[in-house]
């Protein structure tokens, strides 16, 4: 998950990334079962592992939390230059 503006008490992720997930799981299901509603070139956006371009927020800073397939969570704060 990546909060492009991180405000230091709570993550509000902008984008969600599910780079391990088959093409039964993960965004791939869920464009599957709302197929008219989704954009398709964005499903294929979030399988991998690169962000999408975002500017800096007003907080300066980005958090990028990651939930293993374990349920093993990590979270890293990363300071944005202007």
């Amino acid at each position: 998950m990546l909060d492009t503006d991180y405000d230091g008490r709570s993550l509000f992720p902008r984008q969600i990334f599910f780079p391990m997930s088959s093409d039964a799981e993960g965004w791939s299901r869920l464009a599957k079962n709302l197929r008219a509603e989704i954009d398709q070139e964005l499903i294929e956006a979030y399988r991998w592992t690169v962000s999408l371009p975002f500017s800096a927020g007003e907080y300066k800073r980005c958090a990028v939390k990651i939930v293993d397939d374990r349920g093993i969570e990590s979270l890293q704060i990363i300071p944005l230059g202007e």
